[in-house]
């Protein structure tokens, strides 16, 4: 059966947590979420995320001036800091935010 990558439901985020990083453990996190953020590409992969709601997978490569190849390694890097969940259905994968993370993230810099 034939699924449109669009219609797919991105896995559920993290439970949230109240408690945020305080002193070396803090600075830790926001060191290692902002080495994933350190290139134009994966801000915009993580853009690109965040405006569409929804699963996306192939069309990644075709909004970005990158060789498929370079888009997989972004998200690879992306998905290793948190920033986003994915899945790998065969040859389909779908990527989207995690919420949790990006909030993580906004309230982290917020306290600095």
């Amino acid at each position: 059966m034939d699924h449109d990558d669009s219609t797919q439901v991105c896995p559920p985020d993290r439970a949230t947590s109240e408690d945020l990083p305080r002193g070396p453990a803090a600075a830790e996190m926001i060191a290692q979420l902002s080495r994933a953020l350190a290139h134009p590409a994966r801000v915009t992969i993580l853009q690109a995320l965040i405006e569409k709601e929804s699963c996306i997978a192939g069309e990644l490569a075709g909004e970005l001036p990158l060789a498929p190849s370079t888009v997989s390694q972004h998200l690879k890097v992306l998905k290793e800091a948190g920033l986003i969940k994915g899945e790998v259905d065969g040859p389909r994968r779908c990527y989207c935010v995690d919420n949790t993370m990006l909030q993580t993230l906004k309230r982290l810099v917020a306290d600095l």
